[in-house]
């Protein structure tokens, strides 16, 4: 039987480990936060991923999915261990990999047989030498001879659809640098063969970073064109619509808005610029990726500004505060941006979101929290919409009587929304003009 041990229970470590045992194997979900692991152990997911908590219960009552907070009880037996550790910015926009590397001290102090070691963190390269380096020092100082592998696995994971893409990898990559652990990692995979490519290490942990900057340079690409459109009177969805049917380009990561969030892109972008310097290599492209980001967040706020022309003690719905649908996720989200801004300001702040005001709330204890959207438009002077939730897609307008919405996601069609009698204001469209409010 595959005995597998995961360090870290943030999200690429609980979703592997659920997904890994749903698959069949017996995994160890270890963390040093013990309140986490009692509440993992009761089948309590500390977050929202949609199909994470059934598949949690599920691998519980099987008996193949544990949780310990003890390393040597969770790497006991084991033949892969996977690092699925938080990998934050410095303050110099380099990659943080000091919890990976504690951790990898800490597995070798208590390891018996050989064992495979997995970044499946998102690390730079060469982070996969310097765990091969503080195993071997740390097995050196315990006076054994264990013999083992470091390998590199990183995920690629969207939140909203985890388990799915877990389940159902487009690729998986796996950096190697011995027939055994090409082996081991084969026998881990035997059932998705087909999507696996074996690569060395440092192209794998390059990867990574690569195909996350290319998702950020195509959002940014788009929004720089949608302020192009407004200047020209040109419809981005229409652009859109004819660059996505070329299959060189494809529909995919084409929707301008207010610019990307989250836990991945920009750390990673700012992973790579970082690198980048280390290497003297040029990295303006990564520049203009973050700058355009930062700048489409402010061109949305300056069209409530300029539509109001001063923002003082007005009230303004906020419909989503997510990053994006389906995640409860806050980390370089939009939202945050807008209000603190808004804040500042002077304006009132009402928000509503499905999955995402608990975390909100620590951040912004002052703004009021809605019931739902209904609420939320209720006695405001205009509708944000921040975040694209589906549950946005189907409110009944007849029962909105604040009648000014920006759309920061373009998901409202102008023509139907003008015949409803608002003052709409979307993402590279010509903007209408209306008189401004007072």
């Amino acid at each position: 039987m595959t005995r597998i041990t995961i360090i870290g229970t943030g999200y690429v470590g609980l979703v592997t480990g659920a997904c890994l045992a749903e698959m069949g194997s017996t995994v160890t979900c270890l963390d040093i936060d013990h309140n986490k692991i009692d509440c993992l152990k009761r089948g309590n997911v500390p977050f929202f991923e949609p199909g994470l908590e059934e598949l949690v219960k599920r691998g519980i009552a099987s008996g193949r999915l544990l949780f310990s907070d003890q390393y040597k009880k969770a790497i006991r037996g084991a033949q892969y261990c996977f690092l699925a550790l938080p990998t934050p910015s410095n303050a110099d926009e380099s990659c943080n990999i000091s919890y990976v590397l504690k951790a990898a001290t800490q597995l070798a102090e208590v390891m018996e047989d050989y064992l495979i070691v997995i970044n499946k963190s998102t690390v730079p390269i060469g982070t996969a030498e310097k765990v091969r380096a503080i195993i071997a020092e740390t097995l050196s100082k315990r006076g054994v001879d264990i013999p083992f592998d470091v390998a590199s696995n990183p995920e690629f994971l969207s939140e909203g659809t985890a388990v799915k893409n877990y389940m159902h990898p487009d690729r998986i990559l796996i950096g190697v640098d011995s027939p055994r652990a090409e082996q081991m990692m084969k026998q881990l995979y035997a059932t998705q063969l087909d999507r696996l490519q074996v690569m060395d290490i440092p192209s794998t942990e390059l990867s990574k970073y690569a195909a996350n900057g290319m998702l950020a340079l195509r959002i940014s690409y788009m929004n720089e064109l949608a302020g192009l459109c407004e200047k020209l009177g040109a419809d981005i969805e229409l652009v859109k619509q004819a660059i996505g049917a070329d299959p060189r380009i494809g529909h995919r990561y084409l929707n301008p808005g207010i610019g990307f969030g989250g836990s991945c892109l920009p750390k990673d972008v700012k992973a790579l610029r970082s690198t980048a310097k280390e290497c003297d290599h040029s990295s303006a492209l990564f520049d203009a990726i973050l700058q355009i980001n930062e700048r489409q967040r402010q061109v949305f706020l300056e069209k409530i500004v300029d539509y109001f022309g001063n923002l003082r003690g007005k009230t303004l719905a906020l419909w989503g505060l997510s990053f994006k649908p389906d995640t409860d996720d806050l980390r370089e989200a939009p939202a945050l941006y807008l209000i603190e801004s808004l804040i500042e300001l002077g304006a009132n702040v009402k928000a509503f979101d499905p999955a995402a005001m608990q975390n909100a709330k620590a951040l912004f204890p002052t703004i009021q929290f809605c019931a739902d959207a209904y609420e939320a438009a209720e006695h405001s002077d205009a509708i944000l919409l921040i975040t694209e939730w589906e549950h946005f897609k189907r409110i009944d307008f007849s029962k909105i009587k604040c009648h000014t919405l920006f759309d920061g996601r373009n998901q409202y069609d102008p023509v139907e929304m003008e015949n409803l009698g608002f003052d709409y204001f979307s993402i590279g469209k010509k903007q209408p003009i209306y008189e401004r409010a007072h």
